[in-house]
């Protein structure tokens, strides 16, 4: 891979150049790869900037929502102003502000049976940050089907969760269905807006999201494609459980 960096970049990027695991050649990495970012919210806000800040080439952003005064509690990649606005188009300025050497794609709209497909394509790994049960599984499965890495993450008022599913690239790998085989029932697993959410956990959550996109791009680390990490921040307590793959799986099976 041609890792020549402008000058420019190897002073912005100084920091990461400067891990051994990282260096011009995985600096080059980032800025050849293509992230897509399901949800401009609590996680997708930290996971795009930092994406952005870390130099990935090229960030697409899908989310059909306005900003809202409650969303600010949280959402931190918008601001008072953007109130009433596309929270794409909030996020993508925020974005390009931080790094105006990143391509950010505005996708503003809802992602849908229709058009998972085609917006998920162009990218290499998607970010699931979005908060309601039937868009994660339509992402989950369009992942599986068109072999893409999906890194995901939830938060539910004082607890996150994070994994990585990858069963093309890891033959032991479990898909989300795995996991989750069906969406629970409506009404039995409540929203943020109906529970509550502690705004500095979609922080953390979205920021080891972020943190899982740089390895999986770069290549380096303990992955966690068959793990799941879950974080209760009142306990100050992470934990990894072991995932295993269904081999009946509708899916991937």
């Amino acid at each position: 891979m041609d890792f020549d960096l402008s000058e420019n970049e190897i002073n912005r990027y100084a920091r990461h150049i400067l891990l051994r695991e990282v260096g011009g050649t995985g600096q080059a990495k980032l800025r050849a790869a293509r992230v897509l970012i399901v949800g401009a919210g609590g996680l997708g806000s930290p996971l795009a900037l930092y994406l952005a800040a870390a130099g990935v080439g090229k960030i697409g952003l899908v989310d059909g929502d306005v900003l809202e005064l409650s969303n600010l509690q949280r959402q931190i990649a918008h601001e008072t102003s953007r109130v009433g606005t596309s929270k794409v188009a909030s996020a993508a300025a925020a974005m390009r502000r931080i790094n105006p050497l990143v391509e950010v794609c505005e996708h503003n709209f809802r992602l849908e049976a229709g058009n998972v497909a085609e917006v998920i394509g162009p990218y290499e790994i998607i970010c699931d940050g979005t908060d309601n049960f039937a868009t994660r599984f339509l992402l989950a499965d369009a992942c599986v089907a068109a072999k893409k890495t999906l890194v995901t993450a939830a938060v539910l008022r004082f607890e996150g969760q994070l994994s990585t599913f990858k069963p093309h690239a890891d033959p032991t790998g479990p898909c989300y269905r795995c996991l989750y085989p069906e969406p629970p029932p409506d009404g039995l697993v409540p929203s943020c807006s109906e529970a509550g959410v502690l705004g500095a956990v979609t922080g953390v959550m979205g920021t080891l999201q972020a943190t899982e996109v740089l390895k999986e791009i770069c290549g380096i680390g303990a992955g966690m494609s068959g793990w799941l990490l879950v974080w209760d921040a009142l306990a100050a307590e992470f934990r990894k459980i072991r995932l295993r793959k269904d081999p009946s799986c509708r899916v991937c099976g």
